[in-house]
């Protein structure tokens, strides 16, 4: 079975190991992506970074990580 999955773009969201809060910010950015499914769209809709990347910003200024955007 072949499945064809589109191109994409992801965060892809720097954690360190140690960071006693990385599980805090983990869950939080996890509310981000249930809040964005309950709006009936997927981490494949072609704006996702856009509707999305002010919430990860202001996350990534109350924990500390890192961020990039990668196409896949």
């Amino acid at each position: 079975m072949k499945a064809r999955i589109p191109k994409h773009r992801e965060f892809i969201i720097n954690l360190a190991e140690d960071y006693e809060k990385k599980d805090e910010c983990w869950d939080k950015l996890q509310e981000i992506m249930e809040a964005y499914k309950k709006e009936g769209k997927s981490v494949y809709t072609p704006t996702f970074i856009e509707d999305n990347e002010d919430k990860v910003k202001a996350l990534q200024k109350q924990y500390e990580f890192t961020y990039t955007i990668e196409e896949r």
